[in-house]
């Protein structure tokens, strides 16, 4: 069965390692992986950073999705952010200089999505309800809370990429059609 008539990851069974209670958040996480790579990975530099009627770019999607898992992660560990982190948070809406290309995005978005699923696969369920804070202010959530959470935010943000990158691919070729 190829990669495009496979089931959605969830339809796929059990993955190894992964606690059953946390199997839905490796699902997930496992189909966005699976999304960024067929919505992004072919973008120019110009369509990963548009930003068709002021939405959010591409590009800002990939770096929010690996930037809140490490953050979300952070959390579920019981530590606080450091420096790198908050201005790696800065700087995601910028290309950078040169521009960050999509092969190198969807690239390090991906390898985000392997160290979270790492964090289920190693996470035991007696820790599951240990208390957590998040932010300066210290809301409260639990460890079961922030890994449901950065599955969860990174699906958004993935269902974001995706009509983002659809909308700046189709635009580029129409336009393309027009100079025809």
């Amino acid at each position: 069965m190829s990669a495009e008539k496979l089931p959605e990851v969830w339809l796929r069974g059990p993955l190894p390692g992964i606690s059953p209670l946390l199997m839905p958040a490796a699902h997930c996480l496992l189909q966005c992986r699976e999304e960024i790579a067929a919505a992004a990975t072919g973008l120019t530099v110009e369509q990963l950073w548009a930003r068709p009627a002021g939405v959010a770019s591409a590009g800002f999607h990939l770096r929010h999705i690996a930037g809140s898992l490490d953050r979300l992660l952070t959390y579920a560990r019981g530590a606080q952010l450091d420096r790198e982190q908050l201005a790696a948070l800065r700087r995601e809406a910028e290309p950078g200089d040169p521009p960050e290309t999509a092969a190198s995005a969807v690239a390090a978005t991906q390898a985000a999505i392997d160290a979270a699923v790492e964090v289920l696969r190693s996470t035991q369920d007696t820790d599951l309800m240990l208390p957590r804070s998040v932010g300066r202010a210290g809301l409260p959530s639990n460890v079961l809370g922030l890994l449901f959470h950065s599955a969860e935010h990174a699906h958004r943000h993935t269902g974001q990429l995706v009509t983002t990158a659809k909308i700046v691919a189709s635009a580029i070729a129409f336009h393309s059609n027009l100079a025809t």
